[in-house]
């Protein structure tokens, strides 16, 4: 489960939630419209991290092979360790936010509901990550309660950046949007080079689990 919760802590560090989380807070509906985002981030974590956790599981009641598991964990990790290095070199190129940050100031709550779905299950690197975290959680020799719960877990943790802000705007007001305004400038100067070392950390982790167990 610890190598599922790295994948998720990576997921919860990479700039792709945070960012509309904090930028949401600024609407005219600040609490509808970042709660709504939380539900749609929740929701295409979980999905897709639970459809790679159905393929493990399927995968190992039909294959006598013990080592697929680590084989994919290498693949996966290759990939990563290729997009995370390709990040990086290239993070002096990005000039401009991309487009959605700019329309997250006339978002309403249905909207951020689905940019949570779309930034969560189909941003192909978010996506990656629930893929590891799925396919470790679905390898492991769970009952269904335990796979449900674990899956919940993950889910949790890879949303935390997304539920600190509303939660922190609830309790506080107004006054936290100063310092998560800091917090989401420098994100949005820096966020190709923070996703391409989260990407390239979990990259690195796995295909050496892997390698261990081919």
């Amino acid at each position: 489960m610890s190598e599922a919760l790295a994948s998720a802590v990576a997921i919860a560090a990479s700039p792709f939630p945070i960012i509309p989380a904090v930028l949401l807070l600024f609407t005219p509906r600040a609490l509808p419209t970042g709660f709504s985002f939380l539900a749609g981030w929740s929701a295409g974590i979980a999905a897709s991290a639970t459809a790679f956790a159905l393929v493990a599981e399927v995968v190992k009641q039909n294959d006598t092979t013990p080592t697929w598991a680590s084989w994919a964990r290498i693949i996966l990790g290759v990939v990563l360790i290729v997009i995370g290095a390709r990040g990086w070199l290239n993070r002096g190129e990005v000039t401009e936010p991309p487009r959605w940050i700019a329309s997250i100031e006339s978002s309403t709550p249905k909207g951020a509901l689905r940019l949570g779905l779309l930034l969560s299950a189909a941003n192909p690197k978010v996506l990656l990550l629930a893929a590891a975290g799925g396919l470790v959680i679905g390898s492991e020799d769970l009952t269904t309660a335990e796979l449900a719960g674990s899956l919940a877990v993950f889910t949790a943790v890879a949303s935390t950046t997304v539920t600190a802000p509303p939660l922190l705007y609830l309790v506080a007001g107004r006054r936290v949007l100063e310092p998560l305004g800091h917090v989401k400038d420098w994100l949005v100067q820096n966020s190709a080079a923070v996703m391409a070392v989260v990407i390239t950390a979990i990259g690195v982790s796995l295909p050496g689990k892997g390698v261990t167990s081919v």
